[in-house]
C-alpha cells in the first residue's frame, strides 16, 4: 500500500524500531467485527444462537470477528438490531467510558451511531442519551441505528457544539467525543482516506477539535467524566489534545483506562512534554492487535471545578436551559387522540405513563423523564417515537416495534429464522398463515400484530383472518 512520504517519515519518528511492522501490517486483510447488543441480548445467547462463525475479540466484552464472507447486514437477526457491525478498534471508547444507569450522556460527534448504541445499552433504557452530528444528513443514519437498536431515551440534535453548551453546561455526567480527524489510523480499511489527508491533514483537524474541545468541557458536571478518540496516529491531536484539554481546566485529571496486551501508552515525549499522566492514554495500531488504529484519553472533571479558559473569566454555572427534569410536558395528547392510543395499548402488556406522552400535529412520543427543554435546538427526534394519529385511529411506529420485547405485547406471529416468510416480510410482502401457524390473538381479533424472529421483533402487520398486510417500515426494507 502506497502512503505519502510525509506520513511514513512521522510514523517512523512515533514507532521506532516498530515501524517496519506497522508497514507490513498495511498490506494485510482487515479484521471484521460486530458488536452484540446487550439491551436486547446477552452475549452468552448471541453466542448459541449466532448462525455464522465468531471469534471473540479480546479487549471487547461484547465485541467478536467475524469473517468477510459472513454477510451479517444480509441476516434477519441484524434487522432484529441484536448486534451492530463495527471496526474493532473504533468498539473501544464506548467500552471504556463507564456509564451507569440514570446518566445523563452526550455522544457529540455520533453518527453514524456505532458509539450512541452502545452508550444507549449501558443505560439500559434510563437517563438520557444526546446524540448529535452536526451533518443532517449523517444523522439520519444515527436516527435509523437507535431506532433499530430499540432506544427510547435518547434526544437527536443536528448542532454545532457551540450552540449545545448554551443549552447543556453544567448537564452531563459523561460525554464522548470521537473527534472527526486525519483518519490515519483508517489507511488500511479505506484506502481513499489517504488522498484526504494530502488534502486536509493533522494541522487542519488539531484546530477543529480545540474548538470541539472548548465548548464540550463547560457541558461536563463536577465529578464527570469525558472520552477523547480519534482514529489517527498524530500526535498533534491525540497527545497535542490532551495536554490542550489539561491546559483548559486545572480540575481535569486523566484516568487509567482497562488494559490489554497490544495495547500501547500514550507518549507525551513525541509533543516535547515531560507529563508522565500522559502515559495513561492508549494507543492502537494494527501491528499490535486485530483491528484498526485509534487513540483513547479518559478524563474526570474534579469536584470542585474552578474556572474554563473561554468563558471570559466567569464562573462555569449551569443553563437554566438544560437543567435536568425541566421539561414542560403541556403538549400532551388532547381527549380524542388519548381514546385512540388506549384502544391500540389494550394490547400492550407495558405501560406507557400518560403524563410522559407528548403530541405534537398527531404524531405521539413518549419522553424520557431526564429530556431537558430543547426550544432553539434542531433535533430529528426526541424520545421514543410511538406512532402516529391517522384516519381516526393510531398507527404504531417501528421504532416502537424495535423498542418492545415480544413479551409486552398480545398480539405476536413468531417465525423462525429458516421460515422463508421472514426474508419476505423484510422485503415488505403480505403474508399469508395456516392452521399450522401459532398466531397470539390477544385481547381483540385481527387489527396490529407484532412480527418477530425467535422472539425478537421486527415490525408492525395488520391481520385479517389468515392474512398478513406488511406493515414493515418501507425505508428500511430489504432490497
Amino acid at each position: 500500500m502506497e502512503l505519502p512520504q510525509k506520513f511514513c517519515d512521522e510514523m517512523k519518528r512515533i514507532l521506532g524500531e516498530e515501524y517496519e511492522a506497522y508497514r507490513s501490517s498495511m498490506n494485510e486483510r482487515r479484521r471484521f467485527g460486530l458488536r452484540v447488543n446487550t439491551a436486547k441480548i446477552s452475549v452468552e445467547k448471541f453466542e448459541k444462537i449466532c448462525p455464522f462463525a465468531i471469534k471473540k475479540i479480546p479487549y471487547i466484552e461484547n465485541g467478536f470477528y467475524y469473517e468477510e464472507g459472513a454477510q451479517p447486514s444480509k441476516h434477519p437477526y441484524y434487522f432484529a438490531g441484536l448486534y451492530y457491525l463495527q471496526d474493532p478498534s473504533a468498539m473501544t471508547p464506548a467500552s471504556r467510558l463507564p456509564v451507569e444507569k440514570g446518566e445523563a450522556v452526550l455522544d457529540l460527534c455520533a453518527a453514524p451511531g456505532g458509539k450512541a448504541t452502545e452508550l444507549a445499552a449501558k443505560l439500559g433504557g434510563t437517563g438520557l442519551l444526546v446524540a448529535n452530528d452536526i451533518s443532517s444528513k449523517r444523522a439520519k443514519a444515527l436516527l435509523k441505528n437507535i431506532e433499530l437498536f430499540g432506544v427510547e431515551n435518547s434526544l437527536i440534535v443536528t448542532e454545532y457544539p457551540a450552540k449545545l453548551r448554551q443549552f447543556f453546561t453544567g448537564f452531563f455526567d459523561k460525554i464522548l467525543i470521537d473527534a472527526p480527524c486525519s483518519g490515519e489510523g483508517m489507511f488500511r480499511k479505506d484506502p481513499s482516506m489517504v488522498k484526504a489527508w494530502e488534502q486536509n491533514g493533522p494541522e487542519f483537524y488539531s484546530k477543529l477539535q480545540r474548538e470541539i474541545l472548548e465548548q464540550a468541557l463547560p457541558m461536563l458536571k463536577d465529578g464527570g467524566m469525558l472520552l477523547y478518540s480519534t482514529c489517527t496516529f498524530s500526535p498533534l491531536e491525540d497527545e497535542g489534545m490532551v495536554e490542550y484539554v489539561l491546559s483548559l481546566d486545572e480540575r481535569m485529571e486523566l484516568v487509567e483506562m482497562a488494559g490489554y496486551a497490544g495495547f500501547a501508552a500514550g507518549n507525551p515525549h513525541l509533543i516535547g512534554s515531560d507529563n508522565k499522566e500522559i502515559e495513561k492514554c492508549v494507543r492502537m495500531f494494527p501491528h499490535r492487535l486485530d483491528g484498526e488504529g485509534h487513540f483513547l484519553a479518559l478524563f474526570r472533571c474534579g469536584k470542585e471545578r474552578q474556572r474554563h479558559l473561554g468563558d471570559g473569566g466567569n464562573d462555569v454555572r449551569q443553563s437554566s436551559h438544560g437543567r435536568r427534569g425541566s421539561h414542560d410536558r403541556r403538549s400532551g395528547m388532547r381527549k380524542e387522540e388519548q381514546e385512540l392510543f388506549e384502544v391500540f395499548a389494550k394490547n400492550l402488556n407495558r405501560k406507557f405513563a400518560c403524563e410522559h406522552i407528548e403530541s405534537k400535529n398527531g404524531m405521539i412520543y413518549y419522553m424520557p423523564e431526564e429530556m431537558p427543554e430543547v426550544l432553539g435546538l434542531r433535533f430529528l427526534r426526541s424520545g421514543l417515537f410511538l406512532g402516529e394519529i391517522k384516519k381516526k385511529r393510531f398507527e404504531p411506529s417501528q421504532s416502537l416495534a424495535m423498542a418492545l420485547c415480544a413479551e409486552e405485547y398480545q398480539k405476536v406471529i413468531n417465525l423462525s429464522v429458516d421460515d422463508d416468510r421472514v426474508f419476505r416480510y423484510l422485503k415488505g410482502e403480505t403474508l399469508v398463515f395456516g392452521e399450522e401457524d401459532t398466531v397470539e390473538t390477544g385481547k381483540q381479533s385481527g387489527g396490529y400484530v407484532l412480527v418477530c424472529v425467535d422472539g425478537y421483533p421486527l415490525g408492525w402487520g395488520k391481520l385479517t383472518g389468515s392474512t398478513l398486510k406488511n406493515k414493515y417500515h418501507p425505508g428500511w426494507r430489504l432490497l
